[in-house]
């Protein structure tokens, strides 16, 4: 159904539709070329294309129909799985990793925790009297964007990029659960209950997430079907949706099918082994990889694009919204500084202003319950800290990217993984 309408005349015309979602393809690849150049992310160029998009619709006088909203929320959800499962597909589990894992996981934890609070008392004190409602908007504002990091942090060196894919992966499945715990015990009173709910909820979540893994890998050897992969992307986003309506995390199926499809050597140990059929899993893996990887860019082109068409600029006009989403910028800096140091990390500069927000932002910020909105809370304010955090995610990758890159290789201290790789390299060496 086209969503375009003027004078109350539907503008359907199929070959039109398909020669714009052509071109915005084309627009979004060379934005990625451009971004690989200049360490501009690519994201903010696609909502800037979104904006000229919204401007020249509104010169033609044709309105955006009112299920704009419904197809953003409907190709987010699609898009967090794709762009989820992406970076659990790049993810290595081994020994020499356990460290770089757990300290990120630990580093997401509790830079969500600290930064929700702290903006949750920044909105509560300028815009929202009740405090409950005040967090619900601002646990969306402090998730990191996996959507605009894994694409954005290609150029790094890889302990960086490792990081911050790990990062960002904890951050929006930690962030999804803890809104979603938020929404779900909102009239709760007992703490006890909650921590009970909770644990029983990730508990079950990893059981059905660990079991359905091993199945659909044990079933994806014995398909001889050409189209396999569109079928088990529609099993897995059938999963999260199954998942999501009994209120268990979904994202967690999804992280957990994609590092047991990546490290099966490490999950299938003993008689398990038996199951893996080498000669077979290894292509599927391959061909599994490149039509994520191909998924995720073209489900990302169109969110950004259509959230850029979604805003209104005027919303943009209000100083207090400006002034309060640099209060949020600045807490979300302050806490993550906090937290690197905390955990021992050195040479934080790109680390610590790379933390944009974005697709889990905006998705959980329509997801805000009617009963539970506030009509003073300024949208503006989501649209200013998404720019914002993404223009200084940019600078920072463009002035100080290769650098970092060049220092890290002067004061290299991950010994472990430079012993590793030069061990590889033994291996590999020709024998004269």
């Amino acid at each position: 159904m086209n969503i375009l309408a003027i004078n109350g005349i539907d503008l359907f015309n199929p070959y039109l539709d398909v020669i714009v979602i052509c071109v915005i393809i084309i627009f979004s690849y060379n934005f990625n070329i451009i971004s690989r150049h200049t360490n501009i992310p690519s994201v903010l160029m696609l909502i800037g294309l979104g904006i000229l998009i919204k401007q020249g619709l509104t010169a033609l006088q044709i309105e955006v129909g009112e299920n704009l909203v419904h197809l953003l929320e409907m190709v987010g959800i699609v898009g967090l799985i794709m762009i989820v499962l992406e970076a659990a597909l790049e993810l290595e589990l081994t020994r020499a990793k356990t460290s770089l894992i757990l300290k990120s996981f630990f580093i997401a934890f509790l830079g969500l925790l600290l930064t929700s609070f702290l903006t949750a008392y920044i909105i509560h004190t300028f815009i929202v009297s009740d405090l409950y409602i005040a967090m619900l908007y601002a646990v969306p504002l402090s998730i990191l964007s996996s959507a605009i990091i894994i694409p954005s942090v290609a150029g790094l060196m890889k302990s960086k990029k490792e990081f911050l894919v790990y990062e960002s992966a904890f951050s929006d499945i930690l962030g999804i659960m803890f809104f979603y715990f938020l929404i779900a015990h909102a009239d709760s009173t007992s703490i006890g209950g909650i921590v009970l709910s909770v644990s029983l909820n990730i508990f079950s979540t990893v059981i059905l997430a660990v079991l359905a893994s091993y199945f659909l890998v044990w079933l994806l050897q014995r398909i001889n079907s050409q189209e396999k992969m569109i079928l088990l992307i529609s099993v897995l986003v059938m999963l999260y949706a199954i998942a999501k309506m009994l209120h268990l995390s979904s994202l967690i199926i999804i992280l957990i099918f994609g590092l047991v499809l990546n490290n099966y050597a490490h999950f299938f140990r003993g008689k398990l082994k038996s199951w893996i059929r080498e000669e077979k899993l290894i292509p599927v893996l391959e061909d599994f990889q490149m039509i994520t990887i191909e998924a995720a860019f073209f489900i990302r082109t169109f969110f950004f694009v259509l959230f850029g068409i979604s805003l209104e600029l005027t919303d943009l006009l209000d100083l207090n919204a400006a002034l309060i989403s640099l209060g949020i910028v600045a807490s979300v800096l302050l806490v993550r500084f906090l937290c690197l140091k905390l955990f021992g990390m050195k040479h934080i500069v790109t680390e610590l202003f790379i933390a944009p927000r974005g697709l889990i932002t905006i998705l959980l910020f329509f997801g805000i319950p009617a009963a539970y909105q506030s009509a003073d809370f300024n949208p503006g304010i989501l649209l200013y800290t998404i720019i914002i955090t993404s223009i200084i995610m940019a600078v920072v990758l463009v002035t100080k990217g290769k650098e970092t890159e060049r220092y890290e290789v002067l004061e290299f201290d991950n010994w472990e993984e430079l012993d590793e790789e030069i061990a590889e390299l033994g291996r590999s060496k020709p024998s004269k």
